[in-house]
């Protein structure tokens, strides 16, 4: 459990900054080279390649470097990990909310 929510944690900090759900976004489309990407936000490359970098070390991103030319791929079965605690916390609260309303509106079943 405690590695499964690292893991969820790493890529929600990396899913926290626009730019880098904006290279998400934009990688959902197909793969693209870093410098295709980087033209198409108002900031220097060093500054980008930050952004690249913490999305790969999440496991959100690949790159794969051909000659000069560095291409990024999503990896779109690292967003299922988002999926899965996503659904994980809509079952708990429904069922927190379920066992409210059977409060609400019969008290005397919660008792039994």
């Amino acid at each position: 459990m405690a590695q499964y929510s690292a893991e969820v944690d790493g890529v929600f900090v990396a899913l926290a900054d626009p730019t880098r759900r904006g290279v998400i976004r934009r990688l959902g489309r197909g793969p693209t080279s870093v410098s295709d990407l980087a033209r198409e936000f108002p900031m220097t490359l060093p500054s980008f390649m930050k952004h690249v970098r913490t999305l790969e070390a999440n496991g959100l991103i690949s790159t794969v470097k051909l000659g000069r030319v560095r291409t990024c791929v999503l990896n779109r079965d690292r967003l299922a990990l988002v999926d899965d605690w996503l659904a994980e916390q809509h079952r708990i609260w429904e069922e927190r909310t379920d066992r409210l309303e059977r409060l609400v509106t019969d008290p005397d079943q919660e008792q039994q």
